[in-house]
């Protein structure tokens, strides 16, 4: 077996090519991921593939600002591949407050939450923060969206605003096709920076998901 070594970031590890998390829940896969373990510790394989924030990781981004502990809102959070990676870094004592408006994919989250412990389904429209505001109990140390909507920057930015603790963090996976089709994805990045910035993010890192995910682009901000 591969030697499973600590990543430059909290609670991700690499083993040869590939980067995983300690499962949370020993025993269960959440998406028929590769499950390795090693003496007492069983590390979920996390895939580039499915989900962006890995992708990112993949791609080289030097800031990722998860850690145990965190507070999380999740903007656009399906059936929890990623939420699940997420879950096994900031353990029983963080927590994931996951918003989708799909009802469908909802309940594949609810299932996983169910075992996790540290994930909240809720469903509600990420673009009006105001209907869930009494379902997030606390300001979070970070936001992430992945969401296919033409609003998705501003949506993030009103979320943000709303639920991030000073000087917390967020992350956003820009899907460029969504945003507007007609556009080069290099543009619609550099206007969703200008965005950011104008609202008072700084910005901290940024790489570009191909070729695991085409025309997206992947944001780390801070909350001035």
């Amino acid at each position: 077996m591969e030697k499973i070594k600590k990543s430059d970031f909290d609670g991700i590890f690499s083993i040869g090519k590939k980067i995983a998390t300690k499962n949370l829940i020993p025993g269960k896969k959440v998406y028929g991921e590769e499950l390795i373990k090693k003496e007492k510790t069983e590390y979920r394989i996390w895939d580039y593939f499915r989900s962006k924030p890995a992708a990112a990781i993949k791609r080289g981004i030097k800031n990722f600002p998860i850690k145990k502990g965190y507070k999380i809102l999740y903007l656009g959070i399906a059936s929890g591949t990623t939420a699940s990676h997420f879950s096994d870094i900031i353990g029983a004592d963080g927590i994931i407050y996951g918003i989708d408006i799909a009802e469908r994919v909802l309940k594949d989250l609810i299932r996983v939450a169910e075992t996790r412990g540290n994930i909240v389904p809720i469903l509600s429209d990420a673009r009006i923060p105001e209907k869930y505001a009494n379902n997030v109990l606390e300001k979070v140390d970070l936001v992430y969206a992945d969401v296919a909507d033409p609003e998705e920057v501003e949506l993030f930015i009103r979320n943000c605003k709303m639920f991030l603790k000073e000087n917390g963090y967020g992350m956003i996976a820009i899907k460029s096709q969504s945003i507007d089709v007609t556009k080069d994805p290099r543009v619609i990045y550099e206007e969703s920076k200008l965005k950011m910035e104008k609202e008072n993010f700084k910005i901290l890192d940024f790489v570009t998901l191909d070729p695991y995910d085409k025309a997206h682009g992947f944001f780390v901000v801070q909350i001035k």
